[in-house]
């Protein structure tokens, strides 16, 4: 697996069909992290995964596979969807043993600096459940601010016109 970019403790890697396996452990997890996903109501086969991990690698998409440095286990995966105009949509997951760690935090934000620096990015939204109050916590804490919001969806943004999003070395953001 080829590291493409690192922060404190986690390697941001290509996504691979070594990890299959650890990939279909956490969205299968329905307690923890899986489903609703696209509200999929069966498990994730082994193949549906491999021709997940194909498609992404030949699309090029901006998809990490995260690996704790210390211990080298799977944290997750996290992605930038539909970059185009300055713009990408994050999706993030992480298992059930690495949740609550701060290994989020430390993602997203991480991610927000990569998609400023390499990708020239000025705005990134994401969609969370509206009972996903631990999920909405940790995007505010990385300035994700709330925009809109449905019965079934909040929309949040993370937007810094003319001004860097990336987080200072003491994980506050620029505007606070």
């Amino acid at each position: 697996m080829k590291t493409i970019f690192e922060s404190d403790n986690i390697l941001f890697t290509e996504v691979s069909e070594r990890l299959v396996r650890d990939y279909l452990a956490m969205v299968n997890d329905v307690e923890n992290v899986g489903w609703p996903i696209g509200h999929k109501t069966e498990q994730y086969t082994e193949e549906q995964e491999l021709r997940w991990v194909r498609k992404k690698r030949e699309e090029n998409a901006v998809v990490f596979s995260m690996i704790e440095k210390r211990s080298g286990a799977f944290i997750g995966n996290i992605e930038l969807m539909d970059v185009r105009d300055g713009q990408g949509e994050l999706g993030i997951a992480i298992t059930a043993g690495k949740q609550d760690r701060g290994f989020g935090t430390e993602a997203i934000t991480a991610l927000a600096a990569y998609g400023a620096d390499r990708l020239g990015l000025r705005r990134i939204v994401l969609r969370a459940y509206p009972d996903n109050a631990r999920a909405i916590h940790v995007y505010e804490k990385c300035g994700f601010r709330e925009y809109d919001r449905t019965e079934e969806t909040v929309f949040m943004e993370l937007r810094r016109e003319g001004v860097d999003f990336r987080a200072n070395r003491d994980g506050r953001h620029p505007h606070e």
